[in-house]
């Protein structure tokens, strides 16, 4: 039997320069988005790490301010909630749909697990056409801990009802799939332009530049 694959949401399945516009609006610069994403995750890990839960939205506002507060532009609430809301209006990278296909056609169960919010990841899925394809919504705040600790990963697995070994984590991010790997789940990782694997992680069985090219290598592995 397959492993059940659990997708990551934000750059694995949806497309955050879709931002960009209003970042633009807001700092006059787009490129600041490139700024934001990484402060939030940074965020993340050091409250991951320090035992101090915060959720993603959370860490979202936070990582704005202190972009703003770096950058020197006064931030109002309404710039704030401009930026933030559209979190949940990304639509998906333009092969993420066929790729799902595919996998769904070859006989794999398909859920999301991401750091997001239950709310807010049923509203991305909803919004980008996504939502039909996965059987669960999977969020890490169920648990209080982010990826990449070892609970949401345990918990994606109880909650399809397979041994963690039987759930495969795919995602944009070296850290997601790192985390997956020591968990005990497979992992395939999307080398999305700028994404790169870490050289200290051992490297997953499954490894594409899109995900067609992922869903075509894990159903090649689950057949070996």
């Amino acid at each position: 039997m397959p492993r059940a694959c659990a997708f990551d949401v934000n750059e694995t399945l949806l497309d955050l320069s879709a931002l960009d516009p209003r970042f633009e609006r807001v700092f006059g610069d787009s490129s600041v988005r490139r700024e934001w994403f990484p402060q939030m995750l940074q965020n993340a890990f050091v409250a991951t790490i320090t035992g101090v839960y915060s959720d993603f939205g959370t860490l979202g506002g936070a990582a704005l301010g202190m972009v703003s507060e770096r950058r020197g532009v006064d931030l109002s609430d309404e710039d704030r909630q401009h930026i933030l809301s559209g979190m949940r209006e990304l639509p998906p990278h333009p092969e993420v749909e066929e790729g799902l296909r595919r996998l769904e056609d070859a006989g794999f169960r398909l859920a999301a697990l991401t750091n997001s919010t239950q709310q807010v990841a049923e509203a991305q899925l909803e919004y980008s056409g996504l939502a039909g394809y996965f059987e669960q919504t999977l969020s890490a705040d169920t648990v209080q801990r982010l990826k990449p600790a070892p609970e949401p990963y345990h918990m994606a697995a109880e909650s399809l009802g397979v041994d963690v070994n039987g759930v495969r984590l795919i995602a944009a991010h070296a850290w997601d799939v790192a985390g997956a790997l020591r968990a005990g789940c497979a992992a395939a990782f999307v080398a999305r332009p700028g994404m790169v694997f870490d050289p200290l992680v051992e490297p997953p069985d499954v490894m594409g530049s899109d995900l067609l090219k992922v869903a075509d290598g894990i159903i090649e592995a689950e057949a070996r």
